[in-house]
């Protein structure tokens, strides 16, 4: 494998170390608020009292219970107990919240602080004595909390080394320090969320006992250990953990077990972001985790040094806290097969018939154990002479079959003599001295244990070590076997702490006891006050497994040399597997433990111990077929594979149920698979070795984006690949499926007894070979890869080969449709048996290859031998013969399925297509039979490319580039941008936006504001969403956090962003979709059945696909959930979108920017709440405006109105507002009152002196033909405020016509329209609202009007599309050359051009800033300019609210104005449709909204306008209106309407 690097974290750590060594220097001080837990030393006093260095009024929170830091943890509470340590009193009607609590000013003060390097921190607490606060922060954050004074035991680790040099670069985190009381906040850097905050409880520090509580952000908490823990995820419901090695059985209960685990990970959210916190303490303690979050450790020595380490995902945490404390071995690659063992076979010749019975029915079996009756009265060093007697040889008896042999030894030594002789092991041991002491550091501690009464080897001594490893030697070469398996070392004693008893004092009897099993710390162990090298037992009780791993590792190396050998230990502490493995213990035959199995091993791939498993059948009882058979089956996936059991109990080893059992055949089926997937397995190892990586993997380290998998512990992963489902319950099947094709589901799976679950993942290539009955003929095989593609038609994998001991190949396979890689990375072994890779199998070949080629050193060589499955989608090529080491590449070319019609994304939206056209754009062609589906379509990997993508606190900013290799999008006219920039904002918890943009050129945005906050959203806890980014094709994924639903996905081929075209597309989170507009829809839901919506301002009655008056790219998702979202588009271009039953969505839009926001609701209406939000409230109308109102275009004089109004009056018809329309005007010109509406005014004021309300109408064309002044013209002129062209072609208006005559007319209505409009209608200027001196001159108009002509209350704005009776402008040639639309929406009168009803698009109008633009790019927002001068000159002239009423709209109108549907027909349809139209613009933001009641166009048919009528009054905005020439359709023509 070369020479190791060393790691930047390494490098780091190492860089922490020297930090802490020269920080020591430093003197620092602390002042005490209260302190708590000072320990008084003296005869026979052991409670914890408290002492002040002064006075201090306590403060007793009101906080919520699950906060409370509990300050009497110890037996006995009471109130008078508590008082008495300063503490708060509150008792509850339940136990498990603390009654006693610490007050908030207790703990300590910082009175001193001292910067020793950049990176270093040391900070003086003081009480009674001088304590030292070492804060670190490096890419791992460090805190030390130590004795300034007074050399306190600190843990000698092996691995973590003092550094060398200061670290250097930025830190993933950040450090907010409280003063007074003392008290620190360890943020994530990028979200600034709080990860570690021990505000929320005091430091407590005495001799012997320390306290330290923190905040956590999430309940997901794993690890701590080792107990029993029922499920992987904690219940952090008031649960205490012990911690502190002890020989126990696995029972389920919250006792202390073997090994020795303060560290447990945090997951934040569904982010995947995570932390790990580690307490490198050996002493006794316990750890209480309670509802904030919170977690409490308590322990009874030592310092506090916690190691905090952030990661991105929880796999990174498990990196780097392998870094810290060692990465795992690599086992060897025999030590992965199946292992058999049993505690007392009684004999070599019953060890042996087990042996002959299992390769007799060809079981996949690698090694064979004895444990200790292999012994001479279970004495170290020995064997039975008599009932073992051929032992020696029992090694090569093994090895003649390619099996190993494994043996144990504990760590007690007997001190009486063997049957014939002297003990030799106890004598040269004693002789060395090497024996744990009583507290006088002379006498051996005496204890009994298996061989009797017995000492204990001082591990910590390198004489022990020394004599152990020399023992060994001995035994190695008496007793020929292949590794070690190690027990008892937590180390056990059967005799409480030792034959003579244990001293009272505060070591065996400290103040306070962590809630260990018996309560008492000897209890089957040894005096706490016995002596070690390290220090008193005390402090290093839970160090004995570690350090006799670490003298075993010695003794190891000196026997075995160059091989790795195996080592396997019961008790351990972080850092143990770096040298061992390590099974679950001692269990039993039950299905708790099967069950109990998994959180077991999930937990020890987080300690750094991939190596793992558990006893399989059980330890204890005798098992059940049922169990052991389906322990079997799992056990084939733990990594450590051994079926062992106890004394008395029955065999179970698997050949022992028959020869023709199911339990026997299952196994073996499983073991195959197991040794079939060995060359997996083994890499995984290597990944374990090398980086960190977990080789059993929870389900949530690959899916966290999926709250569900929290919680899984039922199941687990090899690695990240292979998902085992056992069934662990009895008569029982479980669930899963065959093939997943859905995620994020449970399913049905039918298990029958023989099966468990196998999913292998899509993306995964796993290196397979053919099995054998062991490793050692396993390895003669051929090789083979199982390629599983994923959705995209990719997979990859890695090989790590070697002699299974030493130096290796690796090989890494990358695969993608049609093609397979096969490259070495680093070769340093070459096989002797010149392995070959023979089979590869492929799944999720869409279509049968029609030839499979390999190629070699630019050899081609065509594969004859290959099969297809066209059920199961599988290819199976055969008699490869490619040589391991050696690249290849195989491709095999196929017969391409076409893309599923529902996932083809139009490529040829134009009219006109054809193949011709198609695949000169690159694309796909491919006819149809189903209507809307496209036959030109882009083919996958057409879009852009994102580069260095970064998430940021606040969002994301990074260039794509478009797909190197595509060709044109195929519009000439319009060039394709190559290179964008993507922002995406964290605007709020339930705001997001996200933009995509030309960085280099500036490009139109729309100039609507809109309230978005000040500040983003960096606390990524807050937020209702995760964003993710998918690098190839370039798109992006927006998922609401609580459900995982994945609400937004552009990652889909088409995304093309060219000068006047634009078009992307998403997938929808389901098939109800609502919304856009302003156009007529058949029903509130859209149908998604390809379906196109054009949306550009027109002067277009409602029609089915005809675009309307307004333009709202605004819609709402609901989600399979019930959730909602909203998603707006804020782009002012032409546009039209697609619905296809994928279901998606694709935008085109002819320009500007794409510049999407999304709400995330989660209720329909709250995503209404949050889009107003965002774009403005609607209006608040005035209080008139709710009752009824008529209109009618077509009053003949001011006569009709006043008869109207009393009959309506006479009729007793609720009747608040009279309109009247264009014909009150001379001519139609704004502004002017016409001969046959001169007693207008007076009956306006009459009716509003009667408690009526009066509306006109007002055009934004201003006739521009007047032989007289008209002031509106001549002032606007004046003012320079109409829409001109560009000054380089003309510095004249853009005239059209509109509804102004010429003067001196008489129209001839009988003649046709366009006649009408050639002959009478007067040329028009259209004013340019945006620029502010129109909105003042627009004000002067409508206050002259008020003040000098007639009163009015509100005012009605039309035809402000902007509607021209002309396309384009008068003679529809607009000037300079032609505007090229290189690709025309789906539009009403498409063919006519965007010119069609409105000014030609090349017009240039000003934005307030001055800022030209071009009609092009703001047509659409006409309307919405025009709103606002409108409603803020009718608040200025008429001193109130009224209402304004515009037809014309856009995202935000609705803050100034209400809105009518238009001019509607009188049909039944339209009836319906307006309870359509109205819903979908409450969508859009506008409450105050309905339709012409009985229809403005035809005759209004008496029972369909009864029924419109009752249905209008029941309209926000309640109007009659008809229009000229038709029958008057108000109420007083009906009296019989009621």
């Amino acid at each position: 494998m070369g020479i190791r690097r060393f790691s930047g974290l390494e490098v780091t750590l190492t860089v922490l170390f020297l930090l802490v060594t020269t920080a020591a220097v430093a003197l620092v001080v602390l002042m005490a608020t209260g302190e708590p837990a000072v320990i008084k030393d003296g005869e026979n006093t052991h409670a914890r009292t408290h002492a002040h260095t002064h006075t201090t009024k306590k403060v007793c929170p009101v906080i919520p219970l699950g906060e409370r830091v509990d300050c009497f943890p110890d037996a006995g509470a009471s109130k008078l107990g508590c008082l008495q340590r300063g503490c708060c009193w509150s008792p509850l009607d339940e136990r498990n919240a603390p009654w006693c609590f610490f007050s908030t000013n207790h703990g300590y003060s910082v009175i001193q602080g001292t910067h020793t390097h950049k990176h270093t921190h040391t900070l003086s607490l003081e009480i009674h004595t001088k304590t030292h606060v070492l804060l670190t922060p490096v890419p791992v954050f460090c805190l030390q909390i130590s004795d300034a004074h007074k050399k306190r035991f600190e843990v000698p680790h092996e691995h973590i080394k003092p550094p060398a040099t200061h670290p250097s670069g930025s830190f993933n985190y950040e450090v907010e320090l409280r003063h007074n009381p003392f008290g620190f906040q360890v943020r994530r850097a990028a979200t600034k969320k709080v990860l570690f905050d021990t505000t929320m409880g005091p430091l407590v520090f005495a001799d012997q006992y320390l306290q330290l509580s923190a905040r956590l952000p999430s309940h997901n908490i794993y690890g701590l250990g080792e107990h029993v823990h029922q499920n992987y995820r904690h219940d952090t419901n008031w649960r205490t953990w012990p911690i502190f090695t002890r020989d126990s059985f696995p029972n389920g209960g919250t006792h202390n077990l073997y090994g020795h685990y303060p560290y447990f990970l945090c997951l934040e959210d569904e982010s995947g972001k995570s932390f790990g916190v580690f307490l490198m303490n050996s002493n006794a303690m316990e750890v209480t985790l309670q509802p904030a979050p919170a977690v409490t450790y308590r322990t009874i020595g030592g310092v506090l040094d916690f190691y905090i380490l952030l990661g991105d995902t929880p796999e990174q945490v498990v990196h780097e806290f392998l870094e810290l404390i060692g990465k795992p071995m690599i086992p060897p690659y025999w030590s992965l097969g199946f292992q058999l063992s049993r505690w007392d076979y009684g004999s070599l010749d019953e060890v042996k018939k087990t042996v002959e019975r299992n390769r007799a029915v060809d079981l996949p079996y690698d090694i064979q154990y004895t444990d200790i009756d292999y012994m001479e009265d279970k004495k170290d060093f020995t064997y039975d002479e008599v009932n073992f007697k051929d032992l020696p040889q029992f090694a090569d008896y093994m090895h003649e079959k390619g099996q190993k042999y494994i043996l144990i030894l504990d760590p007690a030594i007997a001190i009486s003599r063997r049957i014939n002789g002297p003990y030799e092991a106890y004598d040269r041991g004693t002789q060395k001295n090497a024996w744990v002491t009583e507290a006088d550091g002379i006498t051996p501690l005496v204890g009994e244990v298996w061989p009797g009464v017995a000492v204990f080897p001082d591990y910590t001594n390198p004489s022990c070590k020394e004599w152990w490893t020399d023992e060994y030697v001995r035994l190695s070469k008496e007793i020929k076997h292949d590794a070690l398996w190690i027990d008892m070392n937590e180390v056990s004693n059967f005799m409480k702490g030792s034959i003579k008893g244990c001293d009272d004092n505060n070591l065996n009897y400290p103040p306070f006891t962590p809630s260990i099993l018996d309560g008492v710390l000897y209890s089957k162990t040894l005096c706490m006050d016995s002596k070690q090298t390290w220090g008193n037992h005390y402090d290093v009780h839970s160090l004995y497994g570690y350090a006799m791993v670490l003298a075993t590792k010695d003794a190891l190396e000196r026997v075995f040399e160059g091989n790795r050998s195996l080592m396997l230990t019961r008790s351990s502490f972080p850092g143990v597997g770096k040298y061992s493995g390590h099974w679950l213990g001692d269990n039993a035959a039950n299905w708790n433990d099967i069950k109990w199995a998994i959180p077991g091993m999930l937990e020890f791939g987080l300690f750094g111990i991939p190596y793992i498993g558990a006893d399989i059948c059980g330890f204890f009882d005798d098992v059940s077929e049922e169990l052991c058979r389906r322990w079997m089956q799992v056990g084939a996936f733990y990594p450590f594979s051994r079926n062992h059991n106890a004394q008395h109990y029955k065999p179970q080893d698997p050949a022992v149920f028959g020869a023709d059992s199911l339990l026997l055949n299952t196994s073996k089926h499983y073991l195959n698979i197991r040794y079939t997937l060995l060359p997996y397995l083994y890499t995984l190892f290597y990944k374990a070795h090398t980086t960190g990586d977990t080789v059993v993997r929870p389900v949530m380290h690959e899916f966290y984006s999926d709250s569900n998998t929290w919680t899984v512990d039922r199941q687990f992963l090899w690695g990240k690949h292979l998902l085992i489902t056992p069934v662990l319950d009895p008569v029982s099947t479980c669930t899963g499926s065959e093939r997943m094709t859905f995620r994020k589901q449970q399913v049905e799976m039918y298990l029958p007894a023989d099966k468990l679950g196998l999913h292998i993942r899509g993306g995964a290539i796993l290196p397979i070979q053919r099995p054998a009955v062991t490793t050692v003929y396993s390895r003669l095989n051929p090789m083979g890869l199982i390629v599983a593609l994923d959705d995209n038609n990719r997979a990859a994998g890695e090989l790590f080969w070697d002699d299974g001991d030493s130096r290796g190949i690796l090989t890494k396979s990358d695969g993608v449709s049609g093609e397979l890689t096969i490259q070495v990375m680093h070769s340093g072994y070459s096989d002797p048996n010149n392995l070959k890779f023979e089979n590869i199998t492929v799944l999720g070949v869409s279509s049968p290859p029609v030839t499979v080629n390999v190629t070699h050193n630019n050899n081609n060589i065509v594969v004859s031998t290959f099969k297809y499955d066209t059920v199961k989608q599988v290819l199976y090529l055969r008699d490869l013969n490619l040589t391991l080491g050696q690249n290849y590449t195989v491709r095999w070319d196929q017969v391409r399925d076409p893309v599923p019609e529902t996932q083809r994304f139009d490529c040829y939206p134009e009219p006109d297509s054809d193949e011709t056209k198609c695949r000169a754009r690159g694309c796909i062609w491919g006819t149809s039979t189903n209507e809307g589906v496209p036959w030109c379509y882009y083919p996958e990997d057409y879009g852009y490319t994102a580069t260095t993508v970064i998430e940021q606190p606040s969002g994301w900013s990074f260039d794509i580039t478009r797909n190197a290799g595509l060709r044109s999008s195929g519009r000439p006219e319009s060039p394709d941008i190559n290179s964008l920039r993507v922002e995406i904002k964290y605007h709020s918890a339930d705001l997001l936006q996200f933009k995509i943009f030309d960085p280099t050129n500036k490009r139109f945005e729309v100039p609507v504001p809109l309230n978005v906050p000040s500040t983003p959203e960096t606390d990524e806890t807050k937020r209702l969403y995760i964003v993710h980014v998918k690098k190839q094709p370039f798109g992006i994924q927006v998922i609401r956090k609580s459900t995982g639903t994945l609400i937004w996905d552009s990652a889909l081929p088409g995304f093309t962003f060219s000068d006047l075209f634009i078009q992307v597309s998403t997938r929808l989170s389901s098939d109800y979709v609502y919304g856009f507009g302003e156009t007529e829809h058949a029903s509130y839901k859209h149908d998604l059945n390809y379906h196109t919506w054009g949306m550009f301002t027109k002067d277009q009655p409602p029609g089915y696909k005809m675009n309307g008056y307004g333009v709202h790219p605004f819609y709402m998702g609901l989600e399979t959930t019930a959730d909602a979202h909203g998603v707006l588009l804020l782009n002012s271009n032409a546009m039209d979108v697609t619905f296809q039953p994928t279901p998606a969505l694709t935008y085109r839009t002819l320009g500007g920017i794409l510049d999407f926001y999304i709400v995330m609701g989660p209720t329909p209406e709250l995503v209404v709440e949050e889009y107003t939000a965002l774009i403005g409230r609607p209006v608040l109308p005035a209080y008139w405006s709710l009752g009824f109102q008529l209109c009618r275009y077509g009053y003949a004089n001011d006569t009709e109105i006043a008869d109207l109004y009393r009959e309506m009056r006479a009729a007793g018809i609720p009747y608040d507002v009279q309109y009247a329309d264009v014909d009150y005007m001379e001519r139609q010109l704004d502004f002017v009152l016409d001969s046959q509406f001169q007693g207008l005014p007076a009956l306006v004021d009459h009716m509003r002196g009667e408690g009526m309300r009066f509306i006109f109408i007002l055009d934004p064309a201003i006739g521009a033909n007047e032989t007289t002044p008209y002031s509106a013209f001549d002032r606007g002129v004046e003012d320079d405020v109409f829409i001109k062209w560009p000054k380089e072609l003309s510095n004249d208006i853009v005239w059209g016509k509109v509804w102004p005559d010429f003067p001196g007319v008489v129209v001839n209505e009988s003649v046709d329209w366009d006649t009408q409009v050639e002959i009478y209608r007067s040329f028009a200027a259209f004013p340019d609202f945006f620029m502010n001196r129109t909105a003042t001159w627009w004000h002067r108009e409508i206050s002259d009007f008020y003040t000098k002509t007639m009163k009015f209350d509100g005012l009605w704005i039309d035809m402000n599309e902007p509607s021209s009776f002309v396309h384009g402008t008068v003679g529809e040639k607009c000037l300079g050359p032609p505007y090229v639309v290189c690709v025309f929406p789906a539009l009403e009168s498409r063919h006519r051009g965007l010119n069609h009803k409105t000014l030609c698009m090349n017009s240039q109008q000003h934005l307030s800033d001055g800022t030209p633009v071009k009609h092009y790019d703001v047509h659409n927002l006409y309307g919405w300019s025009h709103t606002k001068p409108t409603y803020d000159a009718l608040l200025s002239v008429t001193g109130k609210r009224g209402i304004v009423v515009t037809r014309s709209t856009y995202p935000s109108s609705g803050k100034w104005a209400g809105h009518w549907l238009g001019d509607n027909n009188s049909s039944w349809d339209q009836l319906y449709k307006s309870i359509i139209g109205m819903m979908e613009f409450s969508l859009f933001g506008f409450s105050y909204t309905g339709a012409d009641i009985c229809g403005f166009f035809n005759p209004a048919q008496y029972e369909m306008c009864l029924r419109w009528t009752q249905l209008g009054a029941f309209y926000p905005y309640s109007r009659n209106h008809n229009g000229k020439f038709n029958p008057v359709s108000n109420l007083a023509i009906y009296l019989s309407i009621q």
